[in-house]
């Protein structure tokens, strides 16, 4: 797992453009041996995404590297995404927010065949799994989605916590995933762990089953409970205990009216504003979403409203939630921050000049110099 800590200040020109031609020639190797596809598969590792960014140079264990890297990986591919078969669209930000609209111009750009919509919707819910499904305290500002002509798809997205000041990388494959709210990650990569609400673990099924049918039943039920919630004071180091008054709701598990229910959850269970929570809950039934994914992906189900329905849920149908919660590389150029050294400009542009002339070599048919890569590559695994 990667250490990401929340670093300030900016990548210097000089080494984005550095960055930016080595993980171009990167990328674009491993296309020429192994297929686009197998870029996605590399992406969606949060170790070897980790090795890509020491390799370039950035800091090998800063939050910056997700952002910097997927930056260059960019804009250092754009006039090879025709070429390879491989688009790139998203990044930090308000550019982020930009992905869906990058999706459908690249697949009008190069008249691409395979359902755009459903990137688009891919896009979207990865992002929305990560922000309002998966609760961990952790804000996304980072959102980076990959695809290939063939429709496959990565994600790299990024999440911060101001109050442990540390990130949290999210990758995702598309490949082989049938359920994107069951399991859907390929890797997470934080070294800060805590009390995760996540109602995309296995064991949420029944929380997410629950979840969706409390939205399709009449707002006025959610939101008694809502307005009944009160938190008891407790000394520090304790456990909030919240109580719920139910008065003449019927407890669905007896049948039975129950006057008082009690149920103790972590502090960080913020009780969201019912205000808001209102007129959400009112879209959402008039909706009537079949299934979570239904009602995840609708515009306005954010965080708030599914904590607020999950645990409502748990409590009107006595479900569980889970609260389930490669430096080696930096040696090859050295780091941003000087460590284990200072970026060695001269060794850096030598290693493009060599893989860049490699593959110059493979598409005239001379493919002896990324053949010898390869070889190296085994050298180095055997030893």
């Amino acid at each position: 797992m990667a250490n990401l800590p929340l670093h300030p200040g900016k990548c210097p020109s000089w080494l984005f453009s550095h960055m930016k031609e080595l993980g171009s020639a990167i990328i674009r190797a491993v296309v020429e041996d192994y297929g686009s596809r197998e870029v996605l598969v590399r992406l969606s590792d949060p170790f070897w995404f980790q090795a890509m960014g020491c390799v370039l140079g950035f800091d090998w264990h800063s939050s910056g590297l997700t952002t910097t890297v997927c930056g260059a990986l960019k804009e250092g591919l754009k006039p090879y995404q025709g070429e390879l078969g491989l688009f790139l669209a998203g990044g930090k930000g308000n550019t982020s927010r930009k992905t869906p609209q990058e999706i459908l111009t690249a697949g009008e750009k190069y008249a691409l065949s395979n359902n755009l919509q459903s990137l688009v919707y891919a896009s979207k819910m990865a992002a929305k799994v990560d922000s309002a499904a998966l609760q961990d305290g952790y804000q996304l500002y980072h959102h980076f989605f990959v695809f290939n002509s063939a429709g496959n798809w990565a994600v790299v997205q990024q999440g911060m916590n101001e109050l442990n000041c540390y990130a949290r990388r999210y990758h995702w494959l598309g490949e082989g995933l049938s359920d994107f709210v069951c399991d859907p990650h390929s890797g997470i990569s934080c070294e800060q762990k805590g009390h995760v609400l996540n109602m995309v673990a296995a064991e949420s099924g029944e929380a997410r089953a629950a979840s969706a049918q409390l939205a399709r039943e009449k707002p006025e039920l959610v939101l008694k409970v809502l307005k009944k919630m009160r938190q008891k004071p407790v000394p520090p180091g304790r456990p909030v205990q919240l109580a719920f008054d139910f008065d003449s709701v019927a407890d669905p598990v007896q049948g039975e009216p129950d006057s008082m229910l009690t149920l103790d959850l972590p502090a960080e269970h913020h009780i969201p504003n019912s205000g808001r929570m209102n007129s959400i809950l009112y879209k959402v039934y008039e909706r009537q979403p079949e299934d979570f994914e239904t009602l995840l992906s609708m515009p306005g189900v954010g965080p708030a409203s599914v904590r607020a329905l999950a645990m409502v849920a748990e409590l009107v149908h006595g479900v569980k939630l889970s609260f389930r919660d490669p430096v080696r590389y930096s040696f090859a150029h050295g780091g941003k921050d000087g460590i284990p050294f200072p970026v060695d400009r001269g060794i850096y542009r030598h290693t493009i000049n060599v893989l860049e002339g490699a593959l110059k070599r493979a598409k005239l048919g001379h493919s002896d110099k990324l053949k010898a890569f390869k070889r190296l590559a085994l050298l180095q695994k055997d030893v």
